[in-house]
């Protein structure tokens, strides 16, 4: 074999491992974030001028894009509660609904997160509200202990809802930058 041979055997070899630990790559971060109803993600977040990415983030939160997960009390891809399903479904004229079914689930989720964003004005106070109930942001965002301006919480104190807003920022930026491409 000629010099110029191994050399170009050697680089086609680089140039496929990189490939292959490329494609293993994607791969492995396509599978820590799926992707699934992405075309009823896109309409309800473009219907409710929502960032999809925002709302992959609280899916995946949520239910890691499993249709059927189920809480103590909340179900679905969006993890709606009978009662906030039914109050969002009366807010937007739905007769007849299952909030389980996903693309319903998320029409309805993608509804509450836009009416919880506009409520609060800040994103991060609607996703607070969104696991830990309005009511109790409500109180945090009058307690000077947890807010000075009674719009942004600068301190929430439920663990479990600290971190939920801060995993779901963290999502929303990977999903951007994974998918937004």
């Amino acid at each position: 074999m000629s010099k110029i041979a191994k050399i170009f055997l050697i680089a086609l070899c680089i140039v496929l491992g990189f490939m292959a630990v490329r494609t293993g790559y994607d791969v492995g971060i396509r599978t820590t974030y799926p992707v699934a109803y992405s075309e009823y993600i896109v309409k309800y977040a473009h219907k409710y001028k929502l960032d999809p990415f925002l709302v992959m983030g609280v899916i995946k939160q949520e239910s890691n894009f499993v249709p059927e997960a189920e809480s103590d009390y909340a179900v679905g891809l969006m993890q709606l509660t009978s009662d906030t399903a039914a109050w969002n479904a009366k807010q937007m004229g739905l007769n007849n609904y299952d909030y389980t079914d996903p693309q319903t689930n998320i029409m309805i989720g993608c509804h509450y997160l836009r009416y919880l964003i506009d409520h609060y004005g800040n994103i991060d106070t609607a996703l607070a509200a969104y696991n830990g109930g309005m009511g109790n942001v409500d109180e945090w965002l009058k307690n000077p202990e947890y807010s000075t301006d009674g719009v942004e919480l600068y301190s929430i104190p439920f663990p479990e809802t600290r971190a939920y807003v801060k995993k779901v920022r963290g999502y929303w930026e990977n999903y951007r930058k994974i998918y937004g491409r």
